[in-house]
């Protein structure tokens, strides 16, 4: 399984979306600062996540949720968890 995963940062609020085959492990490398580009951000929360059963459709999924669409979709499906952390 492969999963895309959508994270925030609590520092500054902003999100990061990866995807990995592991992703217990991979929140842990974020989370311990081990990613080099996320390191500087911590502390994450995990948000969103799907799974898929090969690359080729995590990749592209990826590819979509980090376009202005995708961040839109993301707005829509989490509108309660926006509402919740506005208040």
């Amino acid at each position: 399984m492969y999963y895309i995963y959508v994270l925030r940062s609590l520092r500054d609020n902003k999100l990061y979306t990866g995807y990995n085959s592991n992703l217990k492990q991979r929140f842990e490398e974020h989370t311990k600062g081990k990613i080099e580009v996320t390191k500087h951000r911590r502390p994450f929360i995990l948000i969103y996540y799907e799974a898929f059963l090969n690359q080729q459709d995590v990749t592209a999924r990826e590819k979509f949720l980090k376009t202005q669409w995708g961040r839109n979709f993301l707005r829509r499906i989490l509108k309660n968890y926006w509402t919740k952390m506005d208040s």
